[in-house]
């Protein structure tokens, strides 16, 4: 009896002593007391790992009882807490989702993480998933999936955001917090953004308005940053691996895209490679428009000989069709937790691609080109990224310096209708750049970001006449000077003040020093310039001052007054290219910066079940850089390309006043169903050569969509609409009224834009864990349309398939 007792008290103080050894906690979602699977738990150098179970516990027993454990899972914010702060608090610990709406978290406002609502500016967001289930062909599809951003192009292989009535170069372009925009982004449609793959974005954030003090020149109309995905790291023993795969179908121009990208992670490196490829054909256009659009006859070279071909079919705009590759690779290290280390490697290529809106041109009495080609678009980035978060340092507590290098070349090719004379341009440009960013609290109630920036931009450019008959070629002007530079230094400081959860003030200054140095000896063989050299040094102030506040539960206001710049680059002080058939811009070496001043104005309302947000702004351009007629040595009038062309050039020659108001509603139907639409309207005008306001070109037409989602289980459905005004005539920019070639023919014989709208409807289904299909029918009614000053029409009835697979 006695041997019993003991054998039972020997077990029972075992089992008592392992139950307080053992310490196990509970990893809950806070609000809903959910478990949490999949919660990753480490020390701060990693060599303790382990992670919660499918009801979310795990055993913290090999941490210290004063070590700090943090908790990561992609789905949730991180946590760090200390081993006794968790068993003080009952061995549980909760983590919050990552939410959408007012609480959305941003990077793109400072360069660090901020809740949306704490942001004076209007900042919208797309993720990963919003994309997947768009399945845009290109990033510039992606754009318009906002609703706030209008798309132009003059070809398939196009897409020139417009934002709040600015484009181009008065707009800012970033990967990863590197700046795209370079020396040569010009003031005419642009189509770098196609350069980025749609399926490495992680997510995009349009910040709606200027960025100038962040970001610097160019950041005039609004700001796109692009995230792209980043490897994952395992942080325990065992290798995270995971794959995605995607096949894509679309009838309207028969493209042909397949994805692949993989991921593998250990505790402390990890991998992620990413392989696209798409190619296009012909585009179709609908069958319900204008005649004017229609392609009835194209040029075709048979037997060595030009021909003018009738369209059998002159709904497909021939030819349009292109392919791209792309590619990227990214690694991380992070050997603790304050300290990240990420590289990234861009390539994306190009075939040559047709420019459609300059072969549609006839000169009165048959097409005028045979060929007009954009060649190989080709974009190389590498860059790499560490970050590092300190409790220690007087100067941050959290710090970020990138460094990048890339490279951009893009060429142009054409020939007139049975000419033998070939002639093309070709670029190459290369570009440094480095940021350093911080951030810094001062107090419970106040953050400094502030930062430095330097970037260097070298431009290689080469002019050549080639004889296809003979395959001999001559060198001739080039479209930039060759060897020019352009530099810029800046500093800047954002100031956030937050007294109390209701109102937040921030407020920012930045100083840019811009240089330029071309030369223009090689060309003056062609021009006669009257100078040899252009040289620029100016420097720019530019800051920002606003607020948020929220009186209730149920109202938020967001107001912002902000100046901005865009420096004159290479394209406007040294291009020489023929802006439209009989004129030629040549270069300025008297150029000034361009400056804006601008104020915006929101309210959002959260009544439950509806979601209300309205933004109205006003922005005043001075010193605005456009295209105005001009001389050489007092000549009006020049041979260019052996044809008698007006001189024009880039000139501080004008005002510009736009102005707008942005409504969007959601509304929660049901637990299943849901509306959302939103509304753009947009104004400006600008001063002429003889001082009269007239209207600005890239001013867009009132636009808009309107959604009504459907969602359960593994089943998504989206049936939508998008829509566009009508700009008449006058309501045209007179350099737009000179091209009717673009635009439909009025009552009167004149060119104007006309109003479009499409009905469309998309779907994804999960198959299982592995497998998801999408499928979209747009345009249903097969119209026939062009967004505005667009040289080629929208797709038609247009079916598009898609597989996804992920491991």
């Amino acid at each position: 009896m006695g041997l019993r007792v003991c054998s039972f008290l020997f077990v029972f103080f075992v089992f008592i002593s392992f139950s307080v050894n053992a310490q196990v906690i509970t990893v809950l979602e806070k609000g809903t007391n959910e478990p949490i699977a999949g919660v990753v738990l480490y020390n701060i150098n990693k060599n303790k790992s382990t992670s919660t179970d499918i009801i979310g516990n795990a055993s913290i027993d090999a941490f210290d009882i004063n070590e700090i454990i943090y908790f990561q899972n992609i789905l949730y914010k991180k946590v760090n807490i200390t081993k006794s702060q968790i068993i003080t608090n009952d061995n549980t610990v909760y983590l919050e989702l990552k939410v959408e709406g007012l609480d959305q978290v941003v990077v793109s406002a400072s360069k660090f993480e901020q809740d949306n609502k704490d942001i004076p500016q209007r900042i919208i967001s797309l993720n990963a998933e919003d994309i997947r289930l768009a399945n845009p062909q290109t990033s510039a599809d992606a754009l318009l999936g906002t609703g706030n951003v209008y798309i132009q192009k003059s070809q398939l292989g196009g897409g020139s955001p417009i934002i709040r009535g600015f484009s181009t170069n008065r707009l800012l372009i970033s990967v990863d917090g590197v700046r795209m925009n370079n020396a040569i982004f010009r003031g005419g449609n642009l189509q770098n953004v196609i350069s980025i793959d749609p399926f490495s974005i992680n997510n995009t954030e349009i910040t709606l308005g200027s960025g100038s003090v962040v970001y610097g020149s160019d950041a005039i109309g609004g700001v796109m940053s692009f995230y792209t995905k980043r490897p994952q790291l395992s942080y325990k023993d065992s290798l995270y691996f995971n794959t995605n795969s995607t096949i894509r179908y679309a009838s309207a121009n028969f493209e042909k895209t397949a994805h692949v990208d993989f991921n593998l992670g250990y505790k402390k490196w990890a991998f992620l490679s990413s392989v696209s490829f798409t190619d296009f054909n012909d585009l179709r256009m609908g069958n319900h428009g204008p005649e004017e659009y229609l392609r009835p006859e194209y040029i075709a070279t048979l037997n060595g000989i030009d021909t003018v071909v009738e369209n059998s079919e002159p709904n497909i705009q021939k030819p349009t069709g292109y392919s791209q590759f792309n590619i990227m690779q990214k690694i991380r290290y992070e050997p603790i937790d304050n300290l990240n280390f990420d590289f990234g490697f861009f390539f994306t290529k190009t075939s040559d691609f047709p420019r459609y809106d300059r072969l549609i041109l006839d000169n009165g009495n048959t097409l005028r080109s045979a060929e007009w080609n954009y060649g190989p678009q080709q974009w190389l980035m590498s860059n790499l990224q560490v970050t590092k978060v300190s409790s220690r340092s007087n100067f941050y507590d959290k710090i970020k310096a990138t460094m990048a290098y890339q490279n951009f070349k893009e060429s142009r090719s054409d020939r007139d209708f049975q000419s033998t004379l070939r002639n093309r341009t070709q670029e190459s440009l290369d570009a440094y750049s480095f940021n350093i960013d911080l951030e810094k609290q001062l107090s419970k109630k106040s953050i400094l970001f502030y930062g430095i920036e330097y970037i260097f931009n070298r431009v290689s450019s080469q002019g050549l006449i080639e004889d296809i008959t003979s395959n001999n070629t001559e060198l001739t002007v080039s479209r930039y000077p060759d060897g020019s530079t352009w530099q810029s230094l800046a500093a800047y400081a954002n100031y956030k003040y937050k007294p109390n959860l209701k109102f937040v003030f921030q407020t920012g200054l930045r100083y840019n020093q811009v240089t330029t140095n071309s030369d223009f000896t090689f060309d003056n063989q062609f021009l006669n310039l009257p100078f040899n050299e252009a040289k620029l040094n100016t420097g720019a102030l530019t800051g920002s001052a606003g607020f948020t506040w929220l009186p209730s539960k149920i109202m938020q206001w967001k107001f912002n007054l902000s100046t901005a710049f865009r420096a004159p680059n290479i394209d406007d002080i040294g291009k020489v290219f023929d802006s439209e058939p009989g004129s030629v811009v040549v270069p300025n070496d008297d150029l000034r910066p361009e400056y804006s001043v601008g104020g915006d104005l929101g309210l959002q309302l959260n009544l439950n079940t509806v979601k209300l947000d309205f933004n109205t702004y006003y922005t005043f351009l001075d010193n605005a850089l456009i295209r105005r007629d001009f001389n050489l040595n007092g000549e009006t009038q020049i041979i260019y390309n052996g044809e008698l062309s007006n001189v024009q050039a880039i000139q501080n020659a004008s005002k510009t006043w736009i102005y707008g108001f942005e409504a969007a509603i959601e509304v929660k139907l049901s637990d299943l169903t849901k509306l959302r639409s939103q509304y753009n309207i947009i104004g400006g005008t600008e001063e002429d050569e003889n001082g009269v306001e007239v209207p600005v070109r890239h001013v867009a037409p009132a636009f808009g969509s309107t959604h009504i989602i459907w969602n359960k289980n593994r089943l998504n459905i989206d049936a939508f609409a998008q829509y566009n005004g009508e700009l008449s005539f006058n309501q045209l920019a007179p350099s737009e009224q000179n091209k009717a070639y673009l635009y439909a023919e009025d009552a009167n014989g004149n060119p104007y834009s006309p109003s479009w709208y499409t009905l469309n409807i998309r779907s994804s289904y999960q198959l299982n864990d592995q497998f998801s299909v999408t499928a979209a029918l747009e345009n249903i009614t097969d119209q026939r349309y062009r967004t505005y000053s667009s040289g080629i029409s929208a797709p038609g009835r247009n079916l598009i398939l898609s597989l996804h697979y992920n491991l």
